[in-house]
């Protein structure tokens, strides 16, 4: 008997490691996506293209190419998206499209380095709600880590100048917590709606929502339908969206969503922050923006942040098997079912759009 249990002990830690291993990868791939989306977007915000308007299309690009293969992971029964609807919309208009409107709406009132900053603290936010909700504190290494991740962001990012309007902060910090949702939403609706359905669902309920905003005036939307520079050459316009709305949309929310059904919103959230490391690096490799050396120690501890989380053990019970960490998930009743992390060009502050939101 003792022999049996130990051997389904040591298979339940391979398949928990190979699910970790596989969660790992697609959360760096997504961050690899999403940092590369800057770089996409970045020639048609210089040929005269809105922020909105580029989110608006390449939000309704993802949309489309995910529409058939969310039809078939529902096996073309649409009724599991009508008994989800609320978190199909709780993840559309909050995790998609508040985010966008609310990072924009900030950036109108302080720096665009500013915005970003709190919009990439979602992951240290669900450690604190964690710890409020559990009355747990975290154990130190996740506290480490968080501190090593926030002190790195500030020196990739750079807390930026000017005044600190109130409203300009709310607004940043309403998308902050709409990167929450993204991430709660993601871990708990494994069970309501495949991963594919929810995002196909999402994006289009988020471009809807963000069209309605363009119409009201509330999100200006300004389309150029002109050839850009693209990657040292020219290319017509549709080439820099459609790059962005299949590799840095589609694919990115469809692996992050992924890591975080086999990672947890904790660390998959900490590893989304991998994001703002590739975004400089491809800002460097493809765009000749230089990294400074405070730039490059800061992605050194954003790094060395996400290996402190991942270290984090589960702690175990009187009779030995591992439980979740205190606050390592977050109950789906409490929110009603998360970044878009987002990513930046960020050697220039008044380059650093959100790859997720621009």
């Amino acid at each position: 008997m003792t022999g049996g249990r130990f051997g389904i002990g040591v298979e339940e830690e391979l398949v928990r490691g190979t699910r970790g291993m596989t969660g790992i990868a697609l959360g760096v791939a997504a961050g690899l996506a999403f940092g590369v989306g800057g770089v996409f977007v970045k020639p048609l915000l210089e040929q005269g293209w809105s922020p909105g308007a580029a989110v608006l299309a390449r939000i309704s690009i993802a949309a489309v190419i995910l529409a058939v293969p969310g039809i078939l992971a529902l096996r073309g029964d649409l009724r599991p998206l009508w008994r989800a609807r609320w978190t199909v919309l709780l993840f559309g208009l909050i995790a998609v499209a508040g985010v966008q409107f609310f990072f924009y709406a900030s950036l109108e009132r302080i720096p665009v380095s500013l915005t970003l900053l709190i919009e990439y603290l979602a992951p240290i936010a669900l450690v604190l709600l964690a710890w409020v909700r559990g009355r747990r504190m975290p154990r130190r290494i996740v506290l480490a880590g968080s501190a090593l991740a926030l002190a790195g962001l500030v020196l990739v990012i750079g807390p930026g100048g000017g005044r600190l309007d109130p409203l300009g902060l709310a607004f940043a910090a309403l998308a902050m917590l709409g990167v929450c949702v993204y991430y709660v939403v993601g871990e708990t609706s494994a069970a309501q709606l495949p991963p594919l359905a929810l995002i196909a669902a999402g994006f289009l309920v988020g471009a809807v929502a963000l069209a309605l905003l363009g119409l009201a005036g509330l999100l200006p939307m300004t389309f150029v339908f002109d050839d850009v520079a693209f990657l040292g050459g020219s290319a017509p316009w549709y080439v820099p969206l459609l790059a962005v709305g299949l590799v840095s949309t589609a694919f990115a929310y469809t692996a992050g969503l992924a890591a975080i059904g086999r990672l947890g919103s904790r660390l998959a959230a900490f590893l989304g922050l991998s994001e703002v490391v590739f975004a400089g690096i491809a800002g460097w490799v493809l765009l000749g923006e230089v990294l400074g050396p405070l730039q490059i120690l800061g992605g050194v501890l954003i790094l060395a942040g996400i290996v402190c989380v991942k270290l984090e053990r589960p702690a175990t019970t009187a009779h030995g098997s591992a439980e979740p960490a205190p606050g390592a998930r977050i109950d789906a009743v409490e929110l009603g079912a998360e970044p878009m992390p987002i990513t930046a060009s960020l050697t220039l502050p008044s380059d650093a759009d959100d790859g997720r939101a621009a």
